[in-house]
């Protein structure tokens, strides 16, 4: 006879489901509040796109360092993770209507027969984490408004950066992981040339991107059959590229955007993941900022 088997959840952990008060599919919003008192000035808080893949990985890594801050430089705060009502780490469709930065566009089905994939929908998402899940998290906790950071992979990595040059007052962080500058041409860049300036205290934007999303690929992508074409997909990405002229082109901009590009050696774009959420951590709760280390 075997023992029974349970469900796992991480303690301190949960998640609610939160529909847009404008009306739409409602978002799973998995959230992470430390058990500790909360410091006088409120709790620091992550928001988190694609929340459903992104989650495990920033409440284990926050778990494992805000108990020994004088090791890690990780304090307690406040993760909300923004994702979809599935037990799939993605939700294809509406990711790209939530990630992809307007004009709305329409474009194949990713199945044949499907439903048509559409973009346009960052400003929606903008409004709703504005207006109505930022006041949710805060009546459930004290948080300070000086201390909230956005992280985005991918995709989320391009809402966050279409984020910061339409509302730079909105968080002081933004952690870009992988960005997809390159869709639609860079038309992000637009979006760059006619930004915002922040208000208050300068903001501060991490971008990075794995070493094998640059000119080579990983070894291991060479003996695959679709080396070659994934190859030229890379050149015609630049991803590695476009993210580092983009932190040297915004660093000390006349609005004091301060910007810091990371390469994580030996990382895909998708195996990057764990360490661009990793560092994402240790940014949002850092105990001592970048500036006083």
């Amino acid at each position: 006879m075997t023992d029974p088997i349970s469900v796992y959840s991480m303690p301190g952990t949960c998640f609610f489901d939160l529909a847009p008060a404008a009306g739409g599919e409602p978002y799973r919003i998995f959230i992470s509040i430390p058990a500790e008192r909360p410091p006088a000035g409120g709790w620091p808080l992550l928001v988190m796109t694609d929340g459903n893949a992104t989650f495990p990985f920033a409440a284990a890594s926050l778990v494992t360092q805000a108990p020994y801050p004088t090791g890690t430089n990780v304090g307690w705060g406040v993760i909300a993770a923004i994702g979809y009502p599935s037990d799939e780490p993605y939700d294809p469709l509406r990711r790209s209507w939530d990630l992809g930065p307007p004009p709305v566009k329409s474009y194949p089905p990713f199945v044949e027969g499907g439903p048509p994939v559409v973009i346009g929908g960052t400003g929606k998402l903008l409004d709703f984490i504005e207006n109505e899940l930022i006041p949710r998290i805060a009546e459930m906790v004290i948080l300070d408004p000086m201390r909230r950071s956005l992280f985005g992979h991918s995709f989320g990595g391009l809402f966050t950066l279409y984020a910061l040059f339409e509302r730079p007052g909105l968080f002081a962080n933004w952690i870009a992981a992988s960005p997809t500058i390159y869709w639609e041409n860079s038309e992000i860049l637009k979006n760059e040339a006619q930004r915002q300036d922040a208000p208050g205290n300068a903001p501060f934007l991490h971008l990075s991107a794995g070493e094998y999303e640059g000119d080579e690929l990983a070894p291991f992508q060479y003996r695959n059959e679709d080396a070659t074409a994934r190859l030229e997909k890379r050149k015609t990405e630049r991803a590695v590229l476009l993210a580092r002229e983009m932190a040297e082109r915004l660093n000390g901009t006349a609005d004091g955007l301060r910007t810091e590009f990371e390469l994580y050696a030996g990382e895909t774009h998708m195996s990057v993941l764990a360490a661009a959420v990793n560092r994402a951590v240790g940014i949002a709760f850092a105990v001592q900022s970048l500036t006083d280390m």
